[in-house]
């Protein structure tokens, strides 16, 4: 059932991107300088910075591009984990399941790129591919070592568990 719910909500997901993606270049910046400004506006007043309204811009007009790039990463390593966590339905190894979600996340990012080229001032982009694809491999491992820790604890805890019934029972 968990597995479905992610299948669904991956194509959900792909939704999203290509709406953000139609978006005009005009609109796209829009969008992400202002979340930049809030950004930046938020950590002034979280850390009570004396920063003036014109610094929080000058920074955020200078960070909006790693922004712009760590967000792109950031959706398509959400891709991918939806992906993986759709694909771990059919028996295949770790490695395996991995490289088919990182692997079908780069290649929709490879088609989100090619929709740009008709979007009003966007362009396709190889390296945003690259950057896509990273995000995407990214998010595998990343979700791949949290489920390893999880299990791991959940292993520890059981030994544990066994061995206080061992000595309860003698």
């Amino acid at each position: 059932m968990l597995r479905n719910l992610a299948g669904v909500l991956a194509i959900v997901w792909m939704c999203i991107i290509f709406a953000f993606s139609a978006q005009t270049k005009e609109q796209s910046g829009a969008v992400s300088e202002s979340f930049t400004y809030h950004m930046v506006s938020s950590t002034r007043s979280f850390f009570h910075l004396d920063l003036s309204d014109a610094r929080v811009k000058e920074i955020a007009d200078t960070i909006e591009g790693l922004v712009r790039k760590a967000a792109h990463m950031t959706e398509f390593g959400i891709l991918s984990v939806l992906l993986y966590i759709w694909i771990g339905q059919w028996e295949m190894s770790f490695l395996r399941r991995g490289v088919t979600a990182a692997g079908a996340t780069a290649v929709y990012a490879a088609t989100d790129e090619f929709h740009q080229l008709f979007v009003a001032g966007r362009s396709g982009r190889f390296s945003d591919v690259c950057i896509d694809s990273a995000g995407a491999v990214a998010g595998v491992l990343v979700f791949a070592l949290f489920v390893k820790l999880v299990q791991h604890i959940h292993a520890r805890k059981l030994k544990q568990e066994i061995r206080g019934l061992k000595k309860g029972s003698r």
